[in-house]
């Protein structure tokens, strides 16, 4: 995560800030009644026996029973279900260090702080709400039947867009999204100022290029939680959707998903894998919004969805999938190939392939490499990329199916003693010096490079749930339970395995606590998946005609 040790209350360039002059018209819309719906029941209420049909499939061992039980929205929910759904301690010390991490302003909860860490020497900005980080909080308030939490922090950091947003003089576009904010108390004056931060202060000055597509998706989680229509179709939500569209639509976005954002950023190569499965994510809740009147008459926007999401999709499944057979035909590529009739079409010399990927392919399994460029696959797996490419429907069902399979053969790997592995394997020498510039906190299988990361389980568990395999998500939660309450909830862990808390991870980290959460709450209710999974488009299905590692 990128830190500062401060800031000051300028408004100016991306410092900018809400006070009580200049807060428009957005206490309205909070204030605004919620279509009268009856909202879903919450974490301890629900029965698994309401899954939809979509999400029966490979989920015949689930028993469950449950016990309705009335509460506030400061109770704590507890698991009621049989057998792998028995209570936790740690649930319940999950939701009281989550509810810990809360930041109001003017005393409404407007989301949580990145890290609740007492023990650190510097708070950097980890007492930031960070769009990225509050994803899965979210998630686990709605999931418990909090919404307005959310509804507060879509409005909020809706209204920190519409500010002019400047880096060393650079004005970045209309659509961009705060990577985060903080809410400053005067107890003297008795006011509360909100501060954004859009990349200025960040280590490495790197603008964020992902917050406007996280801040899409859950907008959609919102609505499909609450079934609420209303807060997407008011003026400003519209605005805020076409301005990211317009944003992420642009020419050149196409061929650099990532616009905004340098390559690596000063950290870690995380390439094109990392960026796409989010930015097609973003498209398909905006294609599947504009059948709900999200968007409105924006014809123009749903065309050039379309458009994108046929380009991309197809160049995602067909040339960035390997498997066994794909590998082994990479291996015996001609190369300086030329014309329409090429089958090596991006001069991939099969010298360049690293030694551990014949290792590590199994021939039962498969999954999306990290980047296709000119003469350079890189061949590492991304965690993120993979699962968000399941939810989204970018990977085929067998696509999907073989992903897991990879997990399963490579669980030592990939999974070790501590889900999960961001990326597999981790650059080292003289590659790590080049790609990082030399960064320490990026060494060989830690932070970015490497590291396992708890938050990933949410993102992990829904996977299992969408492919029908369950035990796999009941296996790296049982992982999760046996450390991470004990070793105060980390950022991340170091080492081949995972066994080691990080070196610089913060504890008591806001998504490791709501990561978790949200990974039981689907696993004793699949019917939650809804709420962040896409099902697949027919139309954008590819022709491919290769054999898959599913065939073998």
């Amino acid at each position: 995560m990128d830190g500062t040790k401060e800031y000051g209350l300028r408004k100016v360039s991306s410092h900018c800030s809400i006070s009580e002059m200049d807060d428009y018209d957005l206490s309205k819309l909070l204030d605004k009644p919620r279509i009268n719906i009856e909202r879903q029941r919450s974490f301890d209420e629900r029965s698994v026996s309401e899954l939809s049909i979509g999400l029966a499939r490979g989920l015949d061992n689930f028993e469950s029973t449950y016990s309705p039980i009335g509460r506030s929205t400061c109770d704590t929910p507890a698991s009621s279900a049989r057998n792998s759904f028995d209570p936790h301690p740690m649930v319940a010390d999950a939701w009281e260090a989550l509810r810990r991490s809360l930041v109001f302003f003017r005393g409404q909860p407007v989301g949580t702080i990145a890290a609740y860490d007492h023990a650190s020497e510097e708070v950097l900005n980890y007492d930031q709400v960070f769009v990225r980080d509050f994803v899965p909080s979210a998630l686990a308030f709605l999931m418990n039947g909090e919404p307005d939490i959310v509804k507060n922090f879509l409005l909020r950091t809706l209204q920190l867009q519409g500010w002019e947003k400047r880096i060393d003089r650079f004005k970045l576009g209309e659509g961009a999204m705060p990577a985060s904010f903080k809410v400053l108390h005067d107890p003297v004056r008795k006011t509360d100022t909100i501060v954004a931060d859009f990349g200025e202060s960040a280590i490495g000055r790197v603008a964020p290029v992902d917050s406007g597509f996280w801040w899409i998706i859950l907008l959609r989680a919102y609505t499909k939680s609450t079934g609420d229509l209303t807060l997407a179709e008011t003026p400003e939500c519209q605005k805020g959707m076409r301005l990211i569209l317009s944003l992420c639509l642009s020419e050149g976005f196409d061929t650099f998903p990532t616009l905004l954002c340098a390559d690596g950023c000063s950290m870690i190569d995380r390439r094109m894998l990392f960026q796409d499965p989010k930015f097609l994510y973003t498209l398909l809740s905006n294609r599947e919004s504009n059948q709900e009147s999200f968007l409105g008459e924006s014809s123009e926007f749903v065309e050039r969805i379309v458009k994108r999401l046929h380009a991309l999709s197809y160049h995602m499944r067909s040339y960035f999938w390997l498997d066994f057979q794909q590998l082994n035909d990479i291996y015996r590529y001609k190369t300086e190939e030329y014309s329409h009739t090429a089958v090596n079409k991006f001069n991939v010399m099969p010298d360049s392939i690293p030694e551990w990927v014949f290792d590590f392919m199994p021939t039962r399994g498969g999954y999306f490499v990290g980047n296709v460029s000119p003469a350079r696959m890189d061949f590492r797996w991304f965690a993120l990329g993979n699962c968000i490419a399941i939810l989204a429907s970018l990977a085929t069902p067998e696509q999907s199916a073989a992903i897991m399979d990879l997990i399963e053969e490579r669980w030592e790997e990939l999974v070790g003693e501590m889900p999960l592995k961001i990326c597999y394997p981790a650059i080292e020498s003289h590659e790590w010096r080049i790609v990082t510039g030399c960064d320490p906190k990026n060494t060989r299988w830690s932070y970015h490079n490497g590291g396992s990361w708890p938050v990933l389980l949410w993102l992990l568990t829904a996977a299992c749930i969408k492919t029908g395999r369950p035990q796999i998500a009941r296996r790296v939660i049982d992982l999760a339970e046996s450390r991470l309450l004990k070793d105060s909830w980390p950022e991340y862990y170091d080492g081949k395995l995972g066994k080691y808390i990080g070196k610089q991870a913060r504890k008591y980290q806001t998504w490791s606590i709501a990561g978790y959460l949200v990974a039981k709450m689907m696993l004793e209710d699949p019917s939650q998946l809804g709420m962040i999974s896409l099902e697949e488009d027919k139309q954008m299905k590819p022709v491919i005609k290769r054999s898959f590692s599913w065939t073998c």
